[in-house]
């Protein structure tokens, strides 16, 4: 079995969509179409005809493509089961631990709600890849519209079971805004100060800060480092539990403007 190769293709403001495909087998999804245009060039430019269509959550931002893409490839649209009713077009809803494949390339679905109460990731494991759309982001998580810290810790913890190979894939370019934050509550991490030096290189040449991946989460993200004795000096919270600094650090970044 080939690698399944994954490009971003940039989306309205900040967004990302993923086109996910295996040129031997034919296959291509694109996981968060927030628009079709993009997507419908980006398929252009790689030779590639739409197959199936993946979607994390119910945002426009990452389902506006639904509906166009659908019409034109007939690609199959999939998504989180238990909020099917806000995916425009769904045809597949999954749930915790389904499968689904994009030919012989299967993921495992997880759910990891709070920024939505209907999110999932999809974890293909063989691939070394999650799409993590707006729960799990580089440096960063996803704002508590529909969970609380609770259940958002919760998702979190679960994505920090895979293996730090794997890549991870998310929905927006928010790297070095996010980068900026961890540096309030974690200014000596040597390991976020080398990240951070990278990725302003690289977005000063306008390129993609992603995919990250699991291992360099765990050593650089504020919101999976809730055990770390300088976040918690910065927060003053040096015997909380760790969902108590979770929540403390999510509401700091709510207000914070850098």
């Amino acid at each position: 079995m080939t690698t399944l190769q994954i490009e971003p293709v940039p989306c309205l403001r900040d967004n990302y969509a993923w086109l996910a495909f295996d040129r031997d087998e034919n296959v291509c999804a694109v996981v968060d179409p927030s628009e079709a245009a993009p997507v419908r060039r980006a398929l252009h430019a790689h030779g590639l005809l739409l197959t199936h269509i993946l979607n994390t959550h119910h945002h426009p931002d990452h389902v506006g493509g639904n509906l166009e893409l659908h019409r034109e490839f007939g690609a199959e649209i999939v998504g989180p089961g238990k909020d099917r009713a806000r995916i425009p077009g769904i045809s597949t809803g999954v749930v915790e631990g389904d499968r689904y494949s994009v030919g012989s390339h299967s993921a495992v679905v997880l759910e990891i709600p709070a920024h939505t109460r209907g999110h999932i990731a999809f974890w293909f494991e063989k691939d070394a890849a999650v799409f993590t759309g707006d729960t799990l982001f580089a440096m960063g998580c996803g704002r508590l519209f529909e969970g609380d810290p609770p259940t958002m810790w919760s998702s979190l913890s679960k994505l920090l079971t895979l293996p730090d190979s794997t890549r991870v894939y998310c929905g927006h370019e928010y790297t070095e805004a996010n980068g900026r934050f961890a540096l309030t509550v974690e200014p000596s991490n040597p390991d976020l100060n080398s990240r951070m030096a990278e990725v302003r290189a690289i977005r000063k040449e306008g390129r993609p800060t992603l995919p990250s991946n699991i291992g360099i989460e765990k050593k650089t993200n504020p919101f999976l480092r809730v055990s770390s004795p300088e976040i918690r000096r910065s927060l003053g919270m040096p015997g909380a539990s760790d969902v108590d600094v979770f929540a403390a650090t999510r509401r700091r970044k709510d207000s914070f403007q850098g």
